[in-house]
């Protein structure tokens, strides 16, 4: 292996380990990040579920910085629905995603209900998602080139063996639906929820070993989406912006989009994450069925090794009618 081979296999490595930090807690951003996102608000916002009156399923794939090894891969579905539950109506989901980088792996799984309420012509809608946070380190694939002078193989920080663990996870939020606009404010990992890890350190060959701590702690992260139809008089089209703005109080990103639809069909628009990179995005919808893509192009110096991110989504939507009168309805004929 060459040195710069080298060099990039450290930064890899320490790009994982860093997760993960002996004798302390680590905390660490496990929330997926979606160009996308208004595709799937119910992956950051639990109170989102039920929106409309219609059974709704996305399901997508990010592939992050194309180019970069190791880079981070996400896969999501989502799916809810608008139920009427003792003459009240409720929003039920459920939502999964993995995540994986470099060495380290995360699993997020989560049912979702919301309770809602009519306020102001339109619907507010309040959430919890209860569910469980899986993370994984890949300690068995660390590799620490002997010539480093910056590294040792026996480091006590560095895990050599896979690693995982388990905790209850929670999330809530309130989500307001209008005619004309959609607004939500949440929280994910409200109790900031604690994995505890055990396994072995050193000689990343195996010859000297010995057990050790760790644990990860995934910290509380506040989301706030809101966007809107605006339909263009005398046309076809509606202009549909939207915002995001994410905080773990620690740091803080926004991105704001612009699309505008042509019959309820074709879909095409630009967006900008902040201090991060320029999006393009596309998508169609017809009889229910979904299909979106996006693509990220990086404003940083990541633009000198990844020509951008890839993102596609696809769905479908199956309308449901809670009407007492049945269209359908028959009488027998023995009452004729």
């Amino acid at each position: 292996m060459t040195k710069l081979g080298n060099i990039i296999t450290i930064r890899r490595t320490l790009m994982a380990v860093l997760l993960c930090v002996s004798a302390m807690t680590m905390h660490g951003q496990t929330d997926a990040q979606l160009t996308q996102y208004f595709e799937a608000p119910t992956y950051y916002n639990p109170a989102a579920v039920g929106s409309s009156d219609r059974v709704r399923i996305r399901v997508g794939s990010r592939l992050q910085w194309l180019g970069i090894d190791n880079a981070p891969v996400t896969f999501l579905g989502v799916a809810d629905t608008k139920l009427k539950l003792l003459n009240k109506f409720v929003g039920v989901g459920v939502m999964a995603q993995q995540e994986s980088a470099g060495l380290y792996r995360n699993l997020t799984i989560g049912v979702q209900l919301g309770y809602k309420l009519k306020l102001l012509k339109g619907e507010l809608t309040i959430g919890i998602q209860p569910g469980f946070l899986s993370e994984t380190f890949k300690g068995s694939e660390v590799f620490i080139p002997d010539d480093d002078d910056f590294h040792q193989s026996t480091d006590e920080a560095i895990p050599t063996s896979d690693m995982s663990g388990t905790a209850f996870d929670l999330g809530a939020g309130v989500w307001y639906t209008h005619r004309l606009f959609w607004a939500g404010v949440s929280m994910t990992h409200l109790m900031s929820p604690v994995i505890n890890f055990s396994g072995e350190t050193g000689d990343t060959s195996g010859a000297v070993s010995q057990e050790k701590k760790f644990q990860f702690q995934a910290r509380r992260t506040l989301y706030f989406m809101a966007g809107c139809n605006i339909p263009i008089k005398n046309t076809l089209f509606e202009v549909m912006p939207s915002v995001l703005v994410k905080s773990d109080f620690s740091f803080t990103g926004a991105e704001i989009t612009a699309r505008a639809r042509y019959n309820k069909f074709l879909t095409a628009g630009i967006g900008y994450r902040y201090n991060d990179a320029i999006s393009a995005v596309v998508s169609a919808e017809i009889k229910g069925f979904f299909i979106g893509y996006s693509f990220d192009y990086p404003l940083s110096s990541l633009n000198r090794a990844s020509a951008g991110s890839h993102e596609i989504f696809a769905g479908y939507s199956l309308k449901l009618d809670f009407s007492e009168k049945n269209k359908n309805k028959h009488k027998s004929i023995r009452l004729m």
